[in-house]
């Protein structure tokens, strides 16, 4: 086969009209709507639920926390995902959110990750099933996860053995976001001390979280990378209520020290983190689920089917040369 040669860029003479093609592209896609999955992960009263409804301002996911001692402890038991279509300026966004049960709760928590790990495989194992129906969908219902967030315990002293291990199952099958709930339990110079710890480990442990480093990035994605990267673990602070601060009405919390703005800089990375999933990197968390994740995942399925299937091969021709062994020696010949 012959090689195909460079092209070589040509200049045209006239208005041809082929740059309309990005336009063309956005009216697909907003007349389709876009598909983003989220799953949280951490233990127990770290307020996952919260900060889920923060980031989207809106209440999508009941929390489990309580309003006052009268009422009974709640918690996640089990896988839950919850459903919304939310519009903003016409754009249409299905979001899937799975609340999972918090981890390192029991007495026994060995292998407590396992039913979060074989979730997140059984999107791929779903999707990939619909891939390869000979009548498949033309466009493929997508539940898989695009983003773990991570919820870390404002401990202030390091990582947990368990957090290790979790970390490092999470991120060979899905893009991990992590961050420091609750990080208002943390003077700044804790919350400093913390992440430089934290940090430290991921690195110790060779842990590799989302972003990634690519050589398709241009100068500026790669700097803001790079900055997204320096602030990770985002210390966050989630609150559905609304406070009044200097007169404007502003979503935070009050206590005995003061108010926490959700929204101010000085006091959370919470901006940072909602800006870095919703406004630079959606559609790069969605495409490296399918191009980096799904795409590891489908390559082991297909290369262990073609496997089988030689093997099933081999198994019929040794089973065909032995039959006409069996038919020319017979039955009642002797053995020599």
């Amino acid at each position: 086969m012959a090689a195909i040669a460079e092209p070589q860029k040509m200049n045209l003479n006239g208005y041809v009209g082929f740059d309309s093609i990005t336009r063309q592209i956005e009216k697909k896609l907003l007349k389709r709507g876009f598909q983003f999955n989220v799953i949280v992960v951490g233990q127990t009263g770290l307020g996952k639920s919260t900060l889920i409804n923060t980031i989207f301002a809106a209440h999508l996911i009941d929390s489990k926390g309580r309003t006052s001692s009268e009422e009974p402890f709640r918690q996640t038991t089990e896988i839950q995902t919850v459903s919304h279509l939310i519009e903003e300026n016409g754009i249409r966004l299905r979001l899937n959110i799975v609340d999972t049960p918090g981890y390192g709760d029991q007495v026994n928590n060995e292998n407590c990750w396992e039913p979060i790990i074989k979730y997140i495989k059984d999107q791929h194992s779903a999707y990939l099933r619909k891939e390869l129906t000979a009548m498949r969908e033309r466009y493929i219902q997508d539940t898989r996860i695009h983003c773990c967030l991570f919820f870390i315990s404002p401990t202030g002293h390091a990582l947990k053995p368990i957090d290790i291990v979790v970390l490092k199952k999470l991120s060979e099958v899905v893009n991990v976001v992590p961050v420091i709930a609750k990080s208002d339990s943390l003077t700044m110079e804790e919350r400093v001390a913390f992440k430089r710890r934290i940090k430290s480990e991921l690195g110790f442990h060779n842990i590799k979280l989302y972003p990634y480093d690519s050589d398709e990035l241009d100068d500026n994605e790669r700097a803001l990378n790079d900055s997204i990267k320096q602030m990770i673990p985002f210390a966050i602070v989630g609150s559905e209520k609304n406070v009044v601060i200097d007169g404007k009405s502003v979503r935070g919390r009050r206590n005995r020290w003061g108010v926490i703005n959700v929204e101010n800089e000085q006091h959370c990375e919470f901006v940072h983190l909602r800006d870095f999933l919703t406004r630079t990197h959606l559609q790069d968390l969605i495409e490296t689920t399918a191009q980096i994740h799904y795409e590891a995942f489908r390559s082991k399925q297909l290369l262990a089917l073609k496997e089988s299937s030689s093997k099933q091969q081999q198994q019929q021709q040794q089973q065909q040369q032995a039959q006409p062994v069996q038919q020319q020696v017979g039955p009642g010949a002797p053995v020599i």
